[in-house]
């Protein structure tokens, strides 16, 4: 096929639910491409000879490659590819907003729409799951043991990295779960859980250990790790899990729930099923705080849980929204109500103590702020009350001290994440960091991305370098 005829083919859209359906479902609600779409799809790719897809992809997936044994019908090897470099391609196939990164650099974007390589690579890990495809078999054992701390995107992939290298790897995880935000933050109809567990199983099939249970700053500090366990790195990855409050009055009221504790009860306590054990309020009338996925994620939830009006009250406008331009679409086909250029005030709540309304007020956009996007600016006189029963602030979340505040030589930036150097190590000699408790709250893939990096890093550090054992 020639690039003319390559030029020729459209982009394939992504076949969903009807939004009347999945408004009041949790199933999924993108279905997947079939063989033939899929196929289609990826003959628009133009085989560049330098492909610059793969610059703006964190885990550094060739795209190219795997793309051009999907657009010749090789689903086999086009999942040895894609297997090789992302031992989590099921779920970044689902949640990576491609459209800012490998796809924002799509060559065939230039002369319209670029290749949806997020559609492809669902399609091949789905592909590679239903026909029992499986990463690498590791390389033989290295006698070096790792610990990592959480057990979400970052830590993860590092121990999917790390494994197939012949560490000996063991993630040790708080919950009673594995997954991280992957199982609590992230809602069922956008990442089912089924494709969690089953991707973690894959790890659990190099070797990897998970001890699900355990709080590391409680259960065992990083001290006890390098000593007392017997392990010989560490690696950090358990996030920014602290919530952010506004710190507008009335935010001690019956029915105000942050993001974290509204998805978590829902996600991984399962609360949305009526006969579960773990409660959540079933709003009538939600509102929910905030521009980003997570805020996304909410509202979408609580009008599954029944919300009517579900809305987004959100301080600036929909061109300056961080949540990723599908999510926003899909909201509002299902109904969702946004209310831009609108900023609380305050929650409102009646004679029981119970949320009866938002009060918020209409701005304008003034000057760019720090972050480049234009500055709120109150409109004066413009109050008004979004009538609600529950209250969602999803405005982001910070670094849990607990952990931090066990291992009193680990550097922490002034917000409170831990600093490491240009190869992820910390201050702490064997303990490397990444992911959210690194960088801040972001998204799944740059976590991804992180734990990939820094596992090459650590490897180089397990085999060139000292140990923590032997310096003593």
């Amino acid at each position: 096929m020639t690039n003319k005829e390559r030029m020729k083919i459209q982009r394939q859209a992504m076949p969903a639910r009807e939004s009347v359906e999945r408004a009041h479902s949790f199933r999924e609600v993108n279905l997947g491409l079939t063989e033939h779409v899929a196929i289609l799809e990826a003959q628009r790719c133009l085989l560049c000879p330098d492909p610059k897809c793969i610059n703006g992809c964190p885990v550094s997936i060739e795209i190219s490659e795997f793309v051009r044994h999907l657009a010749g019908g090789d689903f086999k090897t086009a999942a040895d590819v894609l297997l090789r470099d992302n031992a989590l391609p099921g779920i970044s196939g689902r949640v990576c907003p491609q459209e800012k990164q490998c796809e924002s650099l799509c060559v065939r974007g230039k002369c319209g729409d670029s290749v949806a390589i997020g559609y492809l690579e669902r399609f091949v890990a789905d592909w590679a799951r239903e026909h029992h495809g499986e990463m690498a078999a590791p390389a033989p054992p290295t006698g070096h043991k790792v610990a990592i701390v959480g057990s979400g995107p970052a830590g993860l992939t590092a121990a999917g990295e790390l494994a197939r290298k012949g560490h000996d790897v063991t993630i040790f995880e708080a919950l009673h779960e594995p997954g991280g935000v992957l199982v609590y933050g992230i809602p069922e109809f956008r990442l089912p859980k089924e494709i969690v567990r089953q991707e973690v199983d894959g790890l659990r099939k190099l070797g990897v250990k998970i001890e699900c249970n355990v709080i590391i700053g409680r259960t065992y500090t990083i001290d006890d790790l390098l000593t007392e366990e017997g392990f010989h790195a560490v690696f950090i990855a358990n996030g920014a899990g602290l919530p952010v409050w506004l710190g507008i009055p009335g935010e001690n009221l019956k029915g105000v729930y942050s993001a974290n504790e509204f998805l978590t009860r829902v996600n991984l306590m399962r609360a949305y099923n009526p006969e579960g054990e773990t409660p959540v309020l079933r709003p009538k009338m939600a509102a929910v705080i905030g521009g980003g996925n997570t805020a996304m994620d909410g509202v979408r939830t609580s009008k599954r849980l029944g919300a009517e009006p579900a809305t987004l009250v959100y301080r600036r406008s929909r061109k300056e929204m961080p949540a990723r331009i599908e999510e926003v679409h899909h909201a509002e086909e299902e109904g969702v109500v946004f209310q831009f250029l609108t900023n609380p005030l305050a929650i409102l709540g009646d004679d029981k103590g119970w949320v009866r309304a938002l009060l918020c007020q209409r701005m304008e956009l003034g000057e760019p702020d720090a972050s480049g996007r234009r500055s709120p600016v109150p409109i004066p006189g413009s109050e008004f009350e979004v009538p609600c029963d529950v209250v969602i602030e999803a405005i982001g979340t910070r670094a849990n001290p607990l952990l931090t505040h066990t291992t009193p030589d680990l550097k922490l930036n002034r917000k409170g994440y831990i600093e490491i150097d240009e190869n992820g190590m910390t201050s702490k000699p064997g303990v490397f960091a990444g992911g959210d408790i690194v960088r801040g709250a972001a998204t799944v893939i740059l976590a991804m991305g992180d734990g990939k990096k820094t596992a090459a890093a650590m490897d180089r550090y397990l085999r060139n370098g000292q140990t923590p054992s032997e310096r003593k």
